[in-house]
């Protein structure tokens, strides 16, 4: 298959084409094909942002109509009839069931613009400009938010220094019986720490980018008590692990915390269309007219696919069960394969969003390799790219699954043979 015009007219910059080295024609569901017919499981969605499955049949529906429709398509931030519904779908079936009560702030496309805004948001609303963010923490490449992203890789990309951040261990850093909470309360009371107060906290519930490193339960409600006991506001990038990815539509809901704010990008529009968003307890909301603005901050297409997966799957009670059921089969698998490999791997993960980490740094990277082989898209994450990163569809049928999970079976197989 000829790659030669992406090589020789796209920049350097980038990155999955060199794991995956073919042209993807059409998709559905869980499949990707190439342009030579072959066919791929797909356990990346794009990188979470198609939680759904490739053009959903029950999404695409009401974006072909809207877009047949000759409705407003761009709008900037006026009133439209699809950003209505959206508001109200979201209004209806996420919040109001949830007891939850925010305000929605549409800030632009992508999720580090989301970021951006939480952040700004939180230096505003405090006066104060320092921000914590945590080991392994991913929350995008703009500046603002690239400050608040841990890997060297990234930040040595800026060009400039990265200031106003500092960061602290995640839970488990330092091993299940360190709390690392209870440290940056003594740093944030002890006035001689040298750490000023900060504006705000930004974590991920897991960190996808950084490991699939799981935050404990009482880790994060600490974390939450913390903030309220000093007057920082705690914000939580569910643009990864959110919108259902964990299990259930929000990642912090398991722990019972609600965050002050809330950033979502990725798979929110449902269909892979561009939108994030930030949700905002009302008295955190000290935004001006136009303080933070976005020429594509009302991605009309986005609400309806938006509303249209939340009416379709999360108005449905038992959607989060079918979830639990995915994401046991995986970690199963996982978990087997670790066993089998006695002293090569370790898991973790929650819902589905799993990780299979390798003791030997290359291990995952030869796996996703071996896996692309045989007709499988799965990536890695890590500070090293140790951990085969499993992010299969939250919908879909169990045999695709396990034929995806059997791929990674006889690739790891053939990946420490090779070794």
């Amino acid at each position: 298959m000829d790659l030669s015009v992406f090589s020789s007219m796209e920049s350097e910059v980038r990155s999955y084409i060199r794991s995956f080295p073919t042209v993807f024609d059409t998709a559905r569901g869980s499949i990707l094909t190439d342009e030579d017919g072959r066919d791929y499981i797909d356990f990346f969605c794009g990188a979470g942002t198609l939680n759904y499955g490739h053009n959903n049949p029950l999404i695409k529906a009401p974006v072909v109509e809207y877009l047949m429709g000759d409705k407003i398509q761009h709008a900037l931030d006026m009133a439209t009839g699809a950003k209505r519904h959206f508001l109200e779908v979201f209004r209806d079936v996420i919040l109001a069931p949830r007891g939850l009560e925010y305000k929605l702030q549409f800030p632009g496309p992508t999720g580090a613009n989301a970021v951006e805004a939480a952040m700004k948001l939180a230096r505003i609303k405090t006066g104060r400009s320092t921000i914590v963010a945590f080991t392994h923490g991913y929350h995008g490449l703009s500046l603002g938010a690239l400050a608040a992203t841990a890997n060297s890789w990234f930040r040595d990309g800026a060009g400039v220094g990265l200031n106003d951040v500092v960061f602290h261990p995640f839970d488990g850093y330092y091993g299940p019986d360190i709390d690392t909470v209870a440290m940056l309360r003594k740093l944030v009371e002890d006035p001689s720490s040298g750490l000023d107060l900060p504006a705000a906290v930004i974590v991920e519930t897991v960190q996808g980018e950084g490991g699939v490193n799981v935050a404990r339960p009482e880790w994060l409600r600490a974390l939450r008590a913390l903030c309220d006991d000093h007057g920082i506001v705690l914000i939580v990038d569910d643009i990864q692990i959110g919108i259902g990815r964990s299990g259930d539509f929000f990642s912090f809901e398991q722990s019972g915390i609600v965050p002050d704010v809330v950033t979502l990008s990725k798979s929110l529009s449902g269909y892979g269309f561009p939108m994030s968003l930030v949700l905002i307890k009302p008295e955190f909301d000290v935004w001006k007219p136009a303080m933070h603005t976005g020429t594509f901050r009302g991605n009309s297409i986005a609400f309806v696919g938006a509303a249209a997966a939340i009416e379709n799957y999360w108005a449905d009670a038992s959607f989060p069960a079918s979830i639990a059921h995915r994401g046991d089969l995986v970690a199963s698998r996982l978990a087997a394969i670790a066993d089998r490999h006695a002293g090569a791997f370790t898991t973790r993960g929650r819902g589905l969003l799993q990780g299979l980490a390798g003791n030997d740094l290359g291990l995952a990277g030869r796996i996703s390799k071996e896996s692309f082989a045989r007709g499988l898209i799965v990536e890695t994450s890590g500070a090293h790219d140790e951990v085969l990163k499993v992010m299969p569809t939250l919908v879909g049928d169990d045999e695709t699954l396990l034929k995806g999970l059997d791929i990674i079976d006889e690739a790891t197989d053939a990946a420490i043979a090779a070794a």
